[in-house]
């Protein structure tokens, strides 16, 4: 028989550029995607974000919380219910609060730690990069319901 600590999901570490903020997130994504959209985009400064989305309550802030900055959060509406995080001192986008606040895009190039899940579409590939090339041969779709 096994506990439920042996089938809990394993936890992975992230960080930010500068190492200021610190996350654990459980490795229990329930989607992959690599976002082509203009604000992951300019977010990120490449060609797509690559994220995986899961339940807000499975990310954890670990070291650092002073210096997170709520973009599109602090000066809007509702900003508990969808924001960007970025490091105060280094600029790096963590995660993104989404649906509602219910869940987080976590960028994936943050980890520290493999994830077992990998990218499984290309979305808003309408609004992609003209400069930039999908070679591989994930679905790709011009926008994302």
């Amino acid at each position: 028989m096994t506990s439920p600590i042996e089938n809990a999901p394993r936890t992975l570490a992230g960080m930010c550029l500068c190492g200021a903020v610190r996350y654990a997130v459980e490795d229990s994504f329930q989607y992959a995607l690599n976002c082509h959209c203009s604000h992951c985009r300019r977010a990120t400064g490449s060609a797509f974000k690559p994220f995986g989305g899961i339940e807000a309550h499975k990310l954890r802030i670990t070291a650092g919380e002073q210096y997170l900055h709520r973009f599109g959060g602090d000066d809007i509406p509702r900003a508990h219910e969808a924001h960007d995080a970025h490091c105060r001192k280094c600029g790096s986008l963590l995660y993104s609060l989404v649906r509602d606040g219910a869940w987080v895009h976590v960028t994936l190039g943050t980890l520290v730690d493999t994830p077992s899940i990998r990218p499984t579409a290309h979305i808003f590939v309408g609004s992609k990069a003209p400069w930039f090339s999908i070679t591989d041969q994930l679905p790709q779709y011009d926008e994302f319901n």
